[in-house]
């Protein structure tokens, strides 16, 4: 399986080779946003198409890397050192060194 990392940023072609990548994308998005009409919808939707169990998955990983994301942000960790050459264009590419948190970092 071939990855787009693109997606993240919502510019991959198609589905950026993850499966149900729109809907899981509209479920995170749901998640940690404040619409609860809109989340009952996305997550009745998920369960529809995926089941229950992935609904169970998916907001695991939404809540796990909300909960990581904002520990390190508010900590400002920087990136390790051996990690910074090679995570460059990676970076570059998902305008990670455009975020406001690299500020000070």
């Amino acid at each position: 399986m071939e990855i787009d990392l693109n997606a993240v940023i919502g510019q991959a072609e198609g589905d950026g080779g993850i499966p149900h990548s729109a809907l899981l994308g509209r479920f995170a998005e749901a998640a940690i946003g404040d619409d609860e009409d809109h989340l009952v919808s996305v997550r009745s939707e998920l369960v529809e198409t995926l089941g229950e169990a992935a609904l169970v998955d998916a907001s695991a990983i939404v809540a796990t890397f909300n909960a990581i994301d904002r520990v390190a942000d508010s900590t400002g960790i920087p990136i390790d050192e051996a990690r910074v050459a090679p995570t460059a264009g990676l970076r570059d590419q998902l305008g990670i060194n455009e975020f406001p948190s690299r500020e000070g970092g």
